[in-house]
C-alpha cells in the first residue's frame, strides 16, 4: 500500500534522446529521485509521440538534435495534442536563437547537455512546477537581448521566416555554406537549398549572393558576438576572408 502511494506521488517523465549513453544516464538519474520516475524512453519523434499518448507523462526531456524527426516541429505538435505535457529541451547548442525558437514552439525549459546533474534536476523540477527554466548562459543572453533590443527594419521580412528557415538564415550569416548547414542538421543539401529558396522569396532577394550578403549584414547588425553561431577555426578564417 505504501509502495503504491509513493508511486502515485511521483512525476512521470519520458526521455527522448538518440544517444544511448546519454539516454541511459538520464533515465537512471530520474529514477534515482524519490519524486520522479522515467516511464519511457525513445530515440525518435514517432516513438516519442506514441509514448506521450500511452504513458500520459507530466514531462518530456527532449533532445533538440534527433537523427529521426524534427524536434521543433514535434514540440509544436505536442502543444496541440498534449497541451498539459511540459517539455524540457536538452541541447548541445547555447545559441539564443535555438532557445527562443524552442520557447515559441511551446517548450518550458532549455538546458545544455554538459550541465551538471544537479542543474538538470533543478530544471526538471522548475518546469514541473509550471516555471520556465533556461541554462545560465542562455538566460544571460536573453537579458542582454532585452536590454539592447534593436528593431528590425519594416519590410525586411525576417519575421516571416519559419523556425528552420531562421536557423538556416543565421548560419548563412555566420558564413556557413549550404553543404555545411546540411551536415550540421543531418539533412540533404537539396533540403537546405530549398529552405534558401524560400528565404530568398520571403526576403525579396533574387540570388544566392544577395542572400549571403544580407544574412552577413543582418547578423552583424542584430546579434552580439556571443550570440552568433560558434564557427570552427577553419570556418572562421574563411568567414573573415569572404567579408
Amino acid at each position: 500500500m505504501n509502495s503504491t502511494t509513493q508511486t502515485e506521488k511521483k512525476w512521470h517523465v519520458i526521455v527522448v534522446e538518440d544517444h544511448p549513453v546519454v539516454c541511459d544516464g538520464l533515465k537512471q538519474l530520474i529514477d534515482s529521485q524519490p519524486d520522479l520516475t522515467c516511464v519511457g524512453v525513445a530515440d525518435n519523434t514517432s516513438d516519442a509521440k506514441r509514448l506521450a499518448g500511452e504513458c500520459q507523462p507530466d514531462l518530456m526531456v527532449l533532445d533538440l538534435r534527433l537523427k529521426a524527426g524534427d524536434a521543433m516541429d514535434f514540440i509544436k505538435t505536442l502543444r496541440v495534442e498534449h497541451p498539459e505535457l511540459k517539455v524540457l529541451v536538452l541541447s548541445q547548442y547555447d545559441e539564443l536563437l535555438f532557445a527562443e525558437s524552442a520557447l515559441r514552439a511551446g517548450a518550458s525549459g532549455y538546458i545544455m547537455k554538459e550541465n551538471a546533474t544537479d542543474e538538470v534536476l533543478r530544471a526538471v523540477r522548475k518546469v514541473l512546477a509550471g516555471e520556465l527554466y533556461f541554462s545560465e548562459r542562455v538566460a544571460a543572453a536573453i537579458v542582454q537581448r532585452t536590454l539592447r533590443e534593436k528593431p528590425i527594419p519594416s519590410g525586411a521580412g525576417i519575421e516571416r521566416l519559419s523556425d528552420r528557415e531562421m536557423q538556416v538564415f543565421q548560419l548563412l550569416g555566420a558564413a556557413y555554406s549550404p553543404r555545411e548547414i546540411a551536415e550540421r542538421f543531418h539533412l540533404s543539401r537539396k533540403t537546405i537549398e530549398t529552405h534558401c529558396e524560400k528565404i530568398k522569396h520571403k526576403l525579396s532577394l533574387h540570388t544566392a549572393a544577395e542572400l549571403k550578403r544580407f544574412a552577413l549584414q543582418w547578423a552583424a547588425e542584430n546579434l552580439a558576438p556571443s550570440e552568433r553561431w560558434v564557427v570552427s577555426s577553419s570556418q572562421n578564417g574563411r568567414a573573415k576572408s569572404n567579408r
